[in-house]
């Protein structure tokens, strides 16, 4: 995967809009950002899960899927090594974290 993978797949979600946020490229739901490329230099996208959600993907793939180093980190944002996850995994996780995002945007009244 790359962070052109990784933002394809990210938009491919409905509602979804890239944005920036401090010169770096984030995807939104409703206004919420669900993940982003904060760290693509050191070849990894950014997940904003539960810390719930975050220990379970750890849990099952310590080699893709680690904790951002700092307070984020430790209230759900997860590091995702571009290089070592598969496409389906990675997809799985954003439609997580886009599910996460999407829950908490108001409904459109019609």
């Amino acid at each position: 995967m790359t962070a052109a993978g990784f933002r394809r797949l990210a938009l491919s979600f409905p509602d979804t809009a890239e944005g920036s946020h401090f010169h770096v490229a984030d995807f939104r739901v409703g206004g919420k950002i669900f993940a982003t490329l904060a760290y693509e230099k050191d070849g990894c996208g950014v997940l904003l899960l539960t810390p719930e959600q975050q220990a379970g993907m750890i849990e099952d793939a310590p080699e893709i899927f680690l904790p951002v180093p700092n307070k984020w980190g430790e209230k759900g944002a997860t590091l995702v090594r571009l290089a070592k996850v598969k496409p389906d995994i990675l997809e799985d996780a954003l439609r997580m974290a886009w599910t996460n995002k999407r829950a908490r945007t108001p409904k459109r009244r019609a």
